[in-house]
């Protein structure tokens, strides 16, 4: 099957079920509401956001914090989201109700387009460990911080044993570069390391902790299928044939088993969340 970029795939079937639209739609579609959702009422209650407030959401995705943030700050408050991925925030602003105001940024977490102390809030859910200069993203979220601002970073980890059955069975059946991305998502969830970082990027104030959060996901071989389509694997594995992806999915789904409650898949997965004061 011919690639059609980074973000972008043909309709995929197997075992009767389809998937069709962009990674950033199907992100969407399937991943939010199975993770990313449920993680972000975490986020959002954490960050405690008051009316009036001005929050940035860096590395936003498709704006499910983004939105949830803005019914809290209310009409006096402004939400920002910054994504490096035009299809991400494409897909986030065709999300978004008419009647609420945000302003979708297309920037570097590295080299943001706001001027010095611009937000209350800062907030970054699950997207800081694929900026590669993180000290610099994080020196960028507290330079536009106002003097006492606060931010919030959450990101994933370590990798569960669900995900490393998924990772390493990629790994065999696509090969290594494949399985590259399902490393990186799990690669930084170290609370010293990241409480280090918050502190030499100049926050106070650092608190930083790991905390499991329990997930319920759809059966086997639609999570496996609807995970890999959201993402950039959609790219890599969809290129394969169909013998190579049976393969794949029927050694997941037999390893995935343990994981099976009722019929969906059910697991914890370690959430490492820090906060700071500028």
């Amino acid at each position: 099957m011919p690639s059609k970029g980074r973000n972008e795939m043909n309709v995929h079937e197997t075992y009767g079920k389809s998937f069709r639209g962009t990674a950033a739609e199907n992100y969407q579609r399937y991943f939010v509401p199975a993770i990313a959702a449920p993680v972000a009422d975490d986020l959002i209650a954490t960050a405690a956001l008051r009316t009036g407030e001005r929050v940035l959401d860096v590395a936003c995705g498709t704006g499910v914090v983004v939105r949830l943030a803005a019914e809290r700050v209310g009409a006096s408050g402004s939400v920002t989201g910054l994504d490096l991925n035009p299809g991400m925030l494409a897909v986030a602003r065709s999300a978004t109700p008419t009647d609420m105001s945000i302003d979708w940024q297309e920037a570097n977490a590295e080299s943001m387009p706001f001027a010095d102390h611009a937000f209350d809030v800062v907030l970054c859910q699950m997207g800081l460990q694929f900026v590669p200069g993180k000290l610099a993203a994080l020196r960028e979220m507290r330079r536009v911080l106002t003097e006492d601002g606060r931010a919030i970073i959450v990101v994933p980890g370590p990798k569960p044993p669900l995900f490393a059955i998924m990772i390493d069975a990629i790994a065999r059946h696509i090969g290594p570069e494949a399985a590259t991305f399902g490393e990186l998502v799990f690669s930084m969830h170290d609370v010293d390391e990241l409480r280090e970082l918050m502190r030499s990027a100049g926050f106070r104030d650092v608190d930083a902790r790991a905390l499991p959060k329990i997930l319920r996901l759809p059966p086997p071989a639609d999570f496996l299928w609807q995970y890999i389509c959201s993402t950039p694997l959609s790219d890599i594995v969809l290129r394969t044939d169909d013998a190579v992806r049976t393969a794949l999915e029927q050694d997941v789904c037999a390893q995935w088993q343990e994981f099976v409650q009722d019929g969906y898949l059910t697991f914890e997965v370690g959430m490492t969340s820090a906060t700071g004061r500028k």
